[in-house]
């Protein structure tokens, strides 16, 4: 796991800016803590941070090969988990490999099949290979849009990057964001290809990118397909089993410390119960983790979201898979702290979070990261077999939208209420989201025969596969990585999601609860408590003090003469949240505070020009 950055100028000798080149790898120094490197030969210059977690003293990048024809470099971010598999084939065709590195493997596996290698590969990923044979530069992003990979295109070239703040240490990249980009900020649409800065663009997950002197192409060579699914219940429960047991056996290879984030929900706990079983064959202990707040066990009120709090569950699942396990337990102090919400802001490059759930998942982390440097997370079950409560809110289901946006909205309310209603008019977001929609549903293939309603809830699993997880993968990666630590997401696995997304909604379903077909699956190494919990999300603090903290912060900005967060937020709304009495800040009160001081960070930070017409 690492950050990657480049810059290709084809009218330019590039070995002459390495002070450039330089900048661009430096600032994501937290994401490859353990070394760095970067390399130039004529148009092309390479950066690469590296977090070793395969073959630590044989992995470093920029990684070259030299060929009769020229030069093959590669930058890369990410685990291959079937990288033994095509180590082997590879050897068998006459590849002669000099470290034990899954690096090593994908470029050799660039030169042996080019960029159809891309189709070849298990894991998430984001890389890019300079080809001096050729002259192009081609970028590579896995399936599912694990690991982040922007690039920004220039008259002569391109930068990339594994974060915008890569690419936006070149002089090159204009710091810009304009109505389109504010749009993205404050819909939670996750328009695909879409970065916020102007110019910026995501390689979208899927897709091989080519550049040359002729320009940019983009190749997609993966993305969700529907097909007909014909296992019945037992084969189907039985066919998710044996690929769980594949993939987190997979995903277990290190040769660093590792451990599972536990929650107690169905999600984590099934993949640490399997990740114990495993390791326990090889006679280890697996470590896990979970967040907690001071006195939330004791004094938790349920509400519409969360019927119960998460830690004595997890408990029940730390016992009965004999994890070793530990619980970081937060405090409001710790939460409202305005460097922890400038470390995420930092770390995402855009104000746009969930408040203090981003700075309890920072602060897991961090502590997780002084004991282990890979974590397994349960991240995307819920969109895999249809765990959130859109899926079975009949109002959410029907409405012409995002199914989340109608559950965010009765629980958040109105994400852009802060916004100056000048530019809330300027913004239209309900045509931005209707547009977004629209595009989203388009060319959604139904099956011959398939019921209104079936179709429907394919419609629903397509969007959250393809938009909504997008926005979790990120928040999490950029989190994790924050801290210098590898979180892997092994539903995220392709062979899982295909499998899942073509189970018609009856059978992922079958017994009226969400994710049938995991909690069967896993029965056998759930607790009771478990397997008869009801969903419950990632946990947010209830303690009063937290909402009293932001309200102070939001004071300070409110005193500060002329802070251009005024030019995006409504200071009488912000006002009103700052003085609410405790019993009245309600979730949407709090959700204004939160957006501000993430606003008001963003724009000290990074200084963007804002193009507000």
């Amino acid at each position: 796991m690492c950050g990657i950055t480049g810059w290709v100028s084809f009218d330019r000798d590039l070995t002459a800016a390495s002070s450039t080149v330089d900048a661009m790898t430096e600032t994501m120094s937290c994401r490859g803590p353990d070394d760095r490197g970067t390399w130039a030969d004529g148009p092309a210059a390479l950066g690469h941070r590296r977090l070793a977690i395969i073959d630590l003293p044989g992995g470093r990048q920029p990684m070259t090969v030299e060929t009769p024809a020229g030069t093959v470099a590669l930058v890369y971010s990410g685990e291959t988990y079937n990288y033994a598999e095509l180590r082997r084939e590879l050897a068998g065709r006459g590849h002669r490999f000099t470290t034990e590195s899954d690096t090593e493997v994908v470029l050799r596996g660039y030169l042996e099949w080019g960029e159809a290698l891309a189709e070849r590969l298990n894991g998430m990923y984001a890389f890019a290979v300079w080809d001096a044979r050729h002259d192009k530069l081609v970028m590579v992003r896995d399936r599912m849009g694990i690991k982040p990979f922007y690039c920004y295109e220039t008259p002569d070239g391109v930068l990339f990057g594994s974060e915008p703040k890569a690419i936006l240490a070149n002089p090159l990249a204009r710091r810009r964001v304009g109505l389109d980009g504010l749009r993205e900020l404050f819909t939670m649409v996750k328009t695909p290809g879409h970065a916020v800065w102007d110019g910026m663009r995501e390689v979208e997950p899927g897709t091989v990118v080519t550049v040359d002197r002729s320009g940019l192409r983009r190749h997609v060579y993966w993305e969700l397909e529907t097909r007909p699914h014909t296992d019945g219940r037992e084969a189907s429960i039985a066919r998710v089993r044996e690929l769980l047991e594949d993939i987190v056996r997979r995903q277990l290879v290190s040769d660093v410390p590792r451990c599972t984030l536990l929650s107690g929900g169905l999600d984590s706990s099934a993949m640490t119960a399997l990740a114990a079983r495993q390791l326990a064959e090889q006679g280890e202990t697996v470590r896990s983790f979970a967040v907690d707040f001071v006195g939330q066990t004791d004094n938790f009120v349920a509400d519409a979201l969360r019927a119960t709090p998460d830690t004595p569950y997890v408990h029940d699942v730390a016992e009965a898979a004999g994890t070793e396990h530990r619980d970081i337990v937060l405090d409001s102090h710790a939460l409202a702290d305005p460097g922890v919400r400038a470390h995420m802001i930092r770390a995402r490059d855009i104000p746009v979070g969930f408040g203090d759930m981003d700075a309890s998942l920072y602060l897991l982390f961090r502590a997780i990261r002084e004991h282990s440097t890979v974590a397994l997370s349960g991240e995307s079950a819920d969109e895999v077999f249809g765990g959130y409560l859109q899926f079975f809110d009949e109002s959410a289901r029907t409405a012409d939208t995002f199914p989340w946006l109608v559950r965010l909205a009765d629980h958040f309310g109105d994400d852009s209420g802060v916004l100056r209603r000048d530019l809330t008019a300027a913004l239209d977001l309900p045509a931005y989201v209707k547009d977004g929609y629209a595009t989203a549903v388009d060319g959604i293939r139904r099956l011959d025969g398939e019921s209104d309603f079936e179709y429907r809830m394919r419609e629903i699993c397509h969007l959250h596969l393809t938009r909504f997880v997008r926005i979790l993968l990120d928040r999490k990666d950029r989190a994790s990585m924050a801290v210098g630590l590898e979180v892997r997401v092994p539903f995220c696995d392709h062979r899982l999601v295909e499998y899942v997304y073509n189970t018609p909604w009856a059978l992922k379903s079958f017994d009226g609860r969400e994710k049938s077909l995991l909690r069967e699956a896993t029965a056998d190494v759930l607790p009771r408590s478990v397997y008869d919990r009801v969903k419950s999300p990632y946990p947010s603090t209830q303690d009063p003090k937290y909402a009293l903290a932001l309200q102070g912060h939001v004071k300070d900005l409110l005193a500060t003469p002329g802070h251009p967060v005024f030019d995006l937020v409504d200071r009488e709304r912000a006002a009103r949240a700052a003085g609410r009495e405790a019993p009245q800040i309600t979730q949407a009160s709090r959700s204004d505070l939160e957006r501000t001081l993430d606003l008001a960070l963003w724009l000290d930070l990074y200084r963007p020009e804002l193009a507000l017409s």
